[in-house]
């Protein structure tokens, strides 16, 4: 299926090296967008690029330094002349354990990633689009952990709840600029992200049980989320901005997940 007012636009896809960003940046293309691909990880981001056609571009970034985020969307511009969209997609799991045990370097290093880069990446996306006067639209990456709460997870959760505060408050001003700004908020999805997860719960069995939680009885994919995205970056979505939407498999409507180790 295609959407609507994709052919011909610009994206920016952020930790599009693997996982949801690796398969929003190919849907993105397939759709006909030139999509920039941006990723800590150079070499990932360029393996990526390579499967998504010519009118693709790999750009090597620390999303949560201040620098690095201004150059990434100015890299964008210079190569395609504009950008129409954005996925801010990166983050990483942090550490599993004990709220009462953990190490504030590695919140500090989760937060950075997970929430700081969003907070950079909206307000230069707001001062861009400020400045050409250009309607554009965003999508944040949450997770369901951005509504829920585990004591296992917590860096991670806070990060995600506050990312969905910043992507609301830039829906607010970017309104009245033709800006759309929405979120994802995903269960457990297949991909990388989740390994930590399946490892600190105890390995393959636990990992085959976590695959079964969701009433539909599988995890997701991370074609499935980039669908949605796809859906909220497009003219089909005009009217629908400052919201979260769950990609879960029902998890949230049924059963909370509550991750004890």
């Amino acid at each position: 299926m295609s959407f609507a007012g994709l052919t011909g636009r610009v994206a920016v896809v952020t930790g599009a090296g693997s996982g949801i960003g690796a398969a929003t940046a190919r849907r993105l293309a397939a759709e006909g967008c030139s999509v920039a691909l941006v990723d800590r990880d150079g070499d990932a981001a360029s393996a990526v690029t390579a499967q998504c056609g010519r009118r693709a571009l790999a750009i090597a970034a620390d999303v949560s330094a201040e620098a690095d985020a201004a150059e990434y969307l100015q890299a964008a511009v210079a190569h395609f002349g504009r950008v129409d969209l954005l996925h801010l997609n990166a983050g990483i799991p942090g550490p599993f354990g004990s709220f009462a045990d953990l190490d504030v370097t590695d919140y500090d290093q989760v937060v950075a990633v997970n929430q700081r880069s969003v907070f950079l990446g909206l307000r230069d996306a707001l001062r861009h689009f400020r400045a050409t006067a250009r309607p554009g639209a965003v999508v944040v990456t949450s997770s369901l952990a951005g509504l829920r709460a585990s004591a296992a997870v917590v860096p991670y959760t806070a990060s995600k709840h506050a990312v969905i505060g910043l992507a609301r408050s830039a829906a607010i001003e970017g309104a009245p600029l033709g800006v759309r700004v929405n979120v994802v908020a995903p269960g457990l999805i297949e991909t990388p992200l989740q390994q930590p997860l399946a490892e600190a719960l105890g390995g393959e069995a636990a990992a085959a049980a976590l695959r079964t939680h969701s009433p539909l009885g599988r995890m997701g994919t991370a074609d499935e989320v980039a669908a949605l995205v796809a859906f909220l970056l497009s003219e089909e979505a005009p009217y629908i901005t400052g919201a979260v939407h769950v990609i879960d498999g029902g998890v949230d409507a049924s059963d909370p997940m509550q991750i004890r180790l």
